[in-house]
């Protein structure tokens, strides 16, 4: 019997960590595709991807700014690029959209609810920063709401969906999340195959506990049909690791990245993307299951393939 494929989602930068946090964390257009490429080199498949401000690395919704970056990375690996909708809780939809949609992305994110999503308690350990806009936006976090109102997601859907043919990967912070995406499928604006990234850990979301991650896929089998979707998870800080493991141990796919922790492990900072990506790498070969390569991912999630994409 052939190993069972994983696929590896890599998200390199993201727009929570600022750069104060890490001297790791990929700011410029040159360090997010180098950091980009090396991770899709180490075995990620698919790369998720944020823009930032090349002088003082503040989240970008600036589509120039995608384009001094992911040409590089479309040129230089197979890789699936997959870019947010979820840019910042500054942004407004419009600007989510404006990345994916400047490129006709093969596949963006799509969050499947509003929610308070909150990093503020960040300022309690780290006392002196690079830019005058990180604590702000830290803080700001304290009172935000991360808008994803039905509405907004029907947006999200028809835009990208229908209009370009983008396949999502739906982020789903909670339970209530899963229902929310249910109720999407039942009206016939979501069509498999459905790819479901579980993310736990995030302050305003489900606890990053081993039963929430058994609860959140005993959820999806009932909605979704066991079998019937494909599904992977992020585990936020230094929850990442342990909870990729389980993933890969109950038949999931698995997500790392700078974007979702500055760890490799306990007390020890990642030193980059790619890190992150080769140890989930011989993690998962350790357990007998091989790495989806692109190409394989793209058959796996139903993908309108690399060469519709305006790079």
């Amino acid at each position: 019997m052939a190993a069972r494929k994983v696929i590896i989602t890599c998200a390199v930068t993201g727009s929570v960590h600022t750069p104060s946090m890490s001297e790791h964390l990929p700011i410029t257009p040159d360090q997010i595709a180098t950091q980009a490429i090396e991770a899709a080199e180490a075995g990620a498949a698919i790369l998720h991807l944020h823009a930032r401000n090349p002088e003082d690395g503040r989240p970008s919704f600036d589509p120039a700014v995608y384009r001094q970056f992911l040409p590089r990375i479309h040129k230089a690996t197979g890789a699936i690029i997959n870019i947010t909708t979820g840019g910042s809780h500054t942004m407004t939809l419009e600007q989510r959209l404006a990345g994916a949609l400047d490129i006709s992305a093969e596949m963006s994110s799509c969050n499947m609810g509003s929610m308070n999503f909150a990093f503020f308690p960040v300022l309690e350990k780290l006392k002196v920063f690079k830019h005058a806009w990180e604590p702000e936006h830290l803080e700001g976090t304290r009172n935000a709401i991360f808008r994803n109102t039905f509405g907004d997601i029907e947006q999200v859907l028809s835009r990208l969906g229908d209009a370009h043919g983008t396949r999502f990967e739906f982020e789903c912070y909670d339970v209530g999340h899963l229902y929310n995406l249910k109720h999407f499928v039942d009206r016939g604006l979501v069509r498999g195959p459905v790819f479901l990234q579980f993310v736990l850990g995030i302050l305003g979301g489900i606890g990053a506990d081993p039963e929430n991650l058994t609860f959140l896929k005993r959820t999806a089998d009932k909605l979704f049909g066991e079998g019937g979707y494909q599904w992977s998870v992020l585990g936020a800080g230094r929850h990442q690791m342990a909870l990729a493991t389980q993933a890969a141990l109950m038949g999931g796919n698995v997500r790392v990245g700078l974007e979702d922790s500055l760890s490799l492990a306990r007390g020890k900072p990642a030193t980059s993307n790619a890190e992150q990506v080769r140890a989930i790498r011989g993690v998962l070969e350790s357990l007998g299951l091989d790495i989806a390569t692109p190409a394989e991912a793209r058959e796996m999630l139903g993908l309108k393939g690399r060469e519709t994409v305006r790079l």
